[in-house]
């Protein structure tokens, strides 16, 4: 009786081990499928892109909370904004040179600039400059767009626009929300455009990974 004991708990132990054993593999391919067997370096440049634009949503909401305030920061929160989009710039000279990374920060700088002034034409109520302006900002996101489709042809221009223009229309809403003291509106519209913008963040990674995989 004790040798039948004996025996029926090392077969039990023997399934048990065998199904842990499935278990963990499946899970090492889950984790694999979720993550496109990404290198290290795959990995690394995903999260920087994403740290860097979740900068950029938080030092351009903090910015529309200053201005719009007139709080004493203004300056300094903007110089930070600023500096974010030379990150940015700074971020894909690995692979597209010094010349390129400069100019797409020239590129987001001017896109900061005219959403300040943006901000400033609604807060007087000039609705005319609000529009003028307007009209210059989705000019420089076609022109970030063209910059960035020409790099790298994995990154599709149509696609980039869209991006950039739905990130301009959480900026808005958000200004908006703040302007009409709404401010249930606001949490909920920066939360939605931090969303959008680690979107932003993943298509230039895989744009960058498929164009250089010896790199990744």
């Amino acid at each position: 009786m004790k040798k039948q004991c004996l025996k029926l708990t090392i077969l039990l132990m023997a399934f048990s081990l065998f199904f842990t054993a499935l278990d963990v593999k499946a899970t090492g391919n889950n984790e694999c499928k979720q993550n496109s067997c990404m290198s290290k370096q795959a990995i690394e440049l995903k999260d920087d892109l994403r740290r860097l634009w979740i900068d950029h949503a938080i030092w351009t909401r903090n910015y529309i909370v200053s201005d719009i305030a007139g709080l004493e920061d203004q300056k300094v929160v903007l110089e930070r904004l600023l500096r974010n989009q030379e990150d940015i710039g700074n971020a894909i000279k690995k692979y597209y040179g010094e010349d390129a990374g400069n100019k797409l920060a020239e590129l987001l700088k001017e896109h900061i600039l005219i959403a300040g002034k943006i901000v400033d034409a609604a807060k007087s109520g000039d609705q005319e400059s609000v529009k003028k302006y307007n009209k210059d900002w989705y000019r420089n996101a076609d022109d970030i767009a063209k910059f960035l489709s020409t790099a790298n042809p994995n990154w599709n221009n149509e696609e980039l626009k869209k991006l950039l223009y739905m990130h301009l229309e959480f900026v808005t809403a958000d200004v908006l929300a703040r302007l009409n003291k709404d401010w249930a509106k606001d949490v909920t519209t920066f939360d939605q455009g931090v969303d959008h913008l680690i979107i932003i963040a993943d298509v230039l990674s895989k744009g960058i990974i498929k164009q250089f995989p010896n790199q990744f």
